[in-house]
């Protein structure tokens, strides 16, 4: 049975949605920009991935028409490499690099290029909501529909996760990030692209569990 193995990794830096450095910026120029970083940085003959899989919760306008097929070309990758969208919302790109280590295991497919992309800023106030909801699963299953902090809160009354565990899990995960931002972790993995007059996001390194903004119902 063949090893699956990470050899490179990329990803943009991080911006505000709707007012950041990406709020106007095309799925595929996003990708495209990551992937092409990643192929270069691992050595790999761009001739040699034969399929691109990229994760996105919302697959329609700039993030649309199977973007990871669009993201392969504006890589640079020949039209010989293959292109898949995976949507299983908030995991998706997860579940792409899952996916692509099966592919390599189990069909020996010597290179695959795994991932996600989102843009928040081009594409969630802009879905199409036309028929968005189907009629027999609105009346026998609603929370099919559910935004995802009603499924949150379902999931912790269901399984008796208290509020304070949730905020001392949130405020650590700030802080980890923050720290790691401060230690320059996040600049190994960034492709830096150029975008004129842009600010972008951190960390909040002094988050706390018992801080006013960790109780802030966020609707």
């Amino acid at each position: 049975m063949a090893d699956a193995v990470i050899v490179s990794t990329a990803r943009t830096g991080l911006a505000k949605s709707w007012r950041g450095a990406f709020n106007m910026t095309h799925g595929a120029t996003m990708g495209g920009h990551v992937v092409r970083a990643a192929v270069e940085r691992g050595k790999v003959d761009p001739a040699e991935v034969e399929d691109v899989l990229m994760g996105c919760a919302l697959p329609e306008g700039a993030t649309g028409g199977n973007i990871a097929r669009q993201i392969a070309i504006r890589a640079g990758l020949p039209v010989t490499a293959a292109g898949v969208t995976v949507n299983r919302f908030c995991s998706s790109g997860l579940q792409a690099i899952a996916m692509a280590a099966q592919r390599v295991i189990v069909d020996r497919v010597p290179v695959i290029v795994a991932g996600g992309v989102e843009s928040i800023s081009c594409v969630q106030q802009e879905a199409n909501p036309h028929m968005r909801r189907e009629g027999w699963l609105t009346e026998h299953k609603p929370e099919i529909y559910w935004p995802m902090l009603d499924t949150a809160e379902t999931v912790a009354k269901r399984y008796g996760i208290p509020r304070e565990k949730q905020d001392e899990y949130g405020a650590r995960s700030q802080q980890r990030a923050a720290a790691a931002q401060a230690a320059g972790r996040f600049g190994q993995k960034t492709a830096r692209r150029s975008v004129p007059r842009c600010r972008a996001a951190s960390s909040r390194p002094a988050t706390r569990a018992n801080s006013p903004t960790a109780h802030r119902r966020a609707w």
